[in-house]
């Protein structure tokens, strides 16, 4: 049985409506942000999809010191609570400095812990403390039951509000590869499984800004299977303009294509989820 997750407001688990995680890569000017956020949110009202407002207020993973990083902690914090409050939905950003996790646990609803950061002790416990909702980016390395060991750690520091995300495994050095049995090996740890397609579908060697950098015609295969397969939350960056998007460019799902993409989901999910425990 997967354990259930509140959220604010929002049930993540078991056979409860799928949600959606969706937002900018990370955090840019204040006219993008708001716009992306009123976009996602009519969407989401729309379809009637629970809402988790996603940007990150650093990426420090980025291929050169001079890709941009986004405008860092405190005032990323800042425009993200500003998002939570006119738009009233819950906000996730990933965490990159243990340090970083009290200041986080002020604002964010959810504390992510990237993909490649996902063994890094340190930080995964200083986030389970802070009693968030935790976030947890499978590695492509990993074997997905490889994540109990991770999820050994939050549990041992007292935090059972966890969810696990799919965002792709390593196929050779620059390509990813979607194994769908991962979503229904890691719900078999008991917490609720999100699937990134937008990351996924990545092309890593190559700048996030070159169109090369990314295969996006197969994010609509990969979700809609992925939902049939289980997932209880879809995680989606979406900008106004990839093209020119200051991170993952390549990847990054157009705002006017969301809403095809996530009632292909829904229609998929209505069918689906009754058959989830």
């Amino acid at each position: 049985m997967t354990r259930t997750i509140d959220i604010g407001k929002i049930k993540m688990g078991g056979n409860q409506p799928l949600v959606l995680i969706c937002g900018p890569c990370v955090i840019e000017d204040e006219k993008t942000m708001f716009s992306a956020a009123e976009s996602i949110t009519k969407i989401a009202d729309k379809l009637r999809l629970p809402l988790i407002f996603k940007s990150s207020y650093l990426k420090d993973n980025r291929s050169t010191e001079t890709s941009y990083q986004g405008p860092g902690l405190k005032a990323g914090l800042a425009l993200l609570r500003q998002i939570k409050e006119r738009f009233n939905v819950p906000v996730l950003s990933d965490i990159h400095d243990a340090h970083d996790a009290e200041a986080c646990a002020e604002v964010l609803d959810v504390i992510q812990i990237p993909a490649y950061l996902c063994m890094q002790t340190t930080l995964t416990l200083a986030v389970a403390k802070t009693g968030r909702v935790v976030n947890v980016k499978k590695g492509q390395f990993l074997d997905p039951e490889d994540m109990r060991n991770v999820i050994g750690k939050i549990e041992r520091a007292g935090n059972h509000n966890v969810f696990l995300t799919e965002r792709g495994a390593c196929f050779g050095y620059h390509n990813l590869v979607v194994d769908m049995r991962s979503l229904v090996s890691m719900r078999e740890l008991g917490y609720p499984v999100v699937f990134d397609p937008t990351h996924s579908i990545r092309v890593y060697g190559l700048p996030s800004s070159d169109p090369a950098g990314g295969k996006p015609k197969f994010v609509p295969a990969l979700t809609r299977a992925a939902v049939a397969a289980g997932c209880e939350a879809l995680f989606i960056e979406a900008h106004p303009n990839p093209r020119e998007a200051k991170c993952d460019a390549a990847s990054q799902w157009p705002m006017d294509k969301l809403e095809d993409l996530l009632m292909q989901a829904v229609e998929i999910a209505s069918v689906t989820r009754k058959y989830l425990q």
